[in-house]
């Protein structure tokens, strides 16, 4: 078996602590470089996707099994809080403050009935939702985890269709003002859902195409591109020992750990670290034992933000004169 890893941010802290099982398999392993770009570019090319900007909110939509037209235009419409400071407002993605199936569904049920459609507005996942403009225009093409801790415009921009674009917003915004779940969400102490970022706007892509036997993600951006490929997808389990047992016995296979932007993002160095020994004990550990072991033949790992990737094979590992170094050495 062939187990590829996308990991965005591996390398982006400037505090990380010792990982010895990573820190082993890119030390064994053979690198390779190419240019940084976002998670989203990556899977582009990965699966053959030469349309700009990425239609992330029609594969979303094709994600979801949802009979769709593919000449259907769809953009991700993705919950956020805008966190009003002294200039422009920072952005924090539904990853920093969590939001429920529960809650995203009553959102999007208030906005179709504000809005007067039955699918202007689907809750994909709790923090992933999408939309259907009864217009066309510019829309961003970057997603919120890579601008997490920014300071944003909140999209008012120039560009085709700008004026119906940041009117559509402001409605939006001012639906989600006094919502109950809003309101609620304050009287608990959380941030509440005061936005939606606007992005990834298109039709589904005639074809997708990639050599993975299966894709395991929590991103039904991902899971989108899968089903046009005709690929097999999976919800990221815990970790790689109960990914394995579910696992074939062969072929080759993409698991993408995101877990990280938001992280460093929202919460610093410290947070950063925090998950990355997290991803130590439950991913990267358990794979170094199934190489050795023969379970796993090789593992990769891509770090698109680092415009690296890392190949390891069996073998390497008797390569004991390339001794493992802290992972910033790698940067």
């Amino acid at each position: 078996m062939h187990c590829e890893l996308v990991v965005p941010a591996l390398l982006a802290s400037r505090e990380i602590p010792r990982l010895p099982a990573l820190e082993l398999l890119l030390a064994r392993g053979r690198a390779e470089h190419r240019d940084t770009g976002s998670l989203e570019d990556w899977l582009a090319d990965a699966f053959a996707i030469d349309e700009r900007p990425f239609a992330a909110g029609a594969l979303s939509i094709h994600a979801s099994g949802a009979e769709n037209d593919r000449a259907c235009l769809w953009m991700r419409a993705d919950p956020v809080h805008l966190r009003l400071g002294h200039d422009r407002p920072t952005l924090v993605p539904a990853a920093g403050f969590g939001i429920t199936q529960a809650e995203a569904d009553h959102f999007a049920a208030s906005l179709n009935a504000h809005f007067g459609g039955e699918r202007t507005f689907v809750a994909v996942r709790p923090g992933q939702w999408c939309a259907r403009p009864a217009f066309e225009g510019e829309f961003d093409s970057v997603a919120p985890l890579n601008l997490a801790g920014q300071a944003v415009d909140a999209q008012l921009r120039e560009g085709r269709g700008a004026a119906r674009r940041d009117a559509f917003l402001n409605e939006i915004q001012m639906a989600l003002h006094d919502h109950p779940a809003n309101l609620a969400r304050e009287a608990r102490g959380e941030p509440a859902v005061n936005s939606l970022w606007l992005w990834g706007f298109g039709k589904l892509p005639d074809s997708a195409h990639a050599d993975w036997h299966s894709i395991t993600t929590n991103e039904p951006l991902a899971e989108g591109l899968a089903r046009l490929a005709g690929m097999r997808s999976m919800r990221l389990p815990a970790g790689a020992a109960e990914w394995l047992e579910r696992a074939p016995e062969d072929g080759k296979h993409l698991i993408l750990l995101e877990e990280l932007r938001a992280a460093l993002a929202l919460g610093g160095d410290e947070a950063h670290a925090g998950r990355l020994a997290g991803l130590e004990a439950r991913w990267f550990a358990p794979l170094l034992d199934a190489l050795r072991a023969g379970r796993v033949g090789m593992v990769t790992f891509h770090v698109p933000d680092a415009g690296a990737s890392w190949e390891t094979v069996r073998t390497d590992l008797r390569r004991f004169w390339r001794r493992a170094r802290p992972l910033g050495a790698f940067a």
